[in-house]
């Protein structure tokens, strides 16, 4: 027994002539067939913990990067970083003139 439907698409019109469809379905891509492109998602209710849950993973790793890349900075040399900046642009030409 298949406790999921495999992903279907929608139109925007669609889904306001049927909304009912949505009801039948647990995710839906929308798309706008007249410009050919993918507008959204929609995603059963019944989902929304999981997706609540998976937001709420992104942003505290978002946040652990961003205190991590704050953390080494304190260790960077301001006073190098136009050296740095141009360090592979040196190389080269340092290798080429030989």
């Amino acid at each position: 027994m298949k406790w999921y439907k495999f992903m279907e698409q929608i139109s925007i019109s669609d889904i306001q002539r049927n909304l009912h469809k949505l009801s039948e379905l647990d995710i839906v891509e929308v798309i706008d067939k007249k410009r050919g492109k993918v507008k959204g998602y929609f995603i059963d209710s019944k989902y929304a913990q999981f997706v609540q849950d998976l937001v709420e993973h992104k942003k505290e790793n978002n946040a652990t990067v961003e205190r991590l890349a704050g953390s080494l900075s304190q260790y960077a040399n301001p006073s190098l970083l136009n050296e740095e900046k141009n360090a592979w642009k040196n190389s080269v030409h340092q290798k080429h003139q030989s």
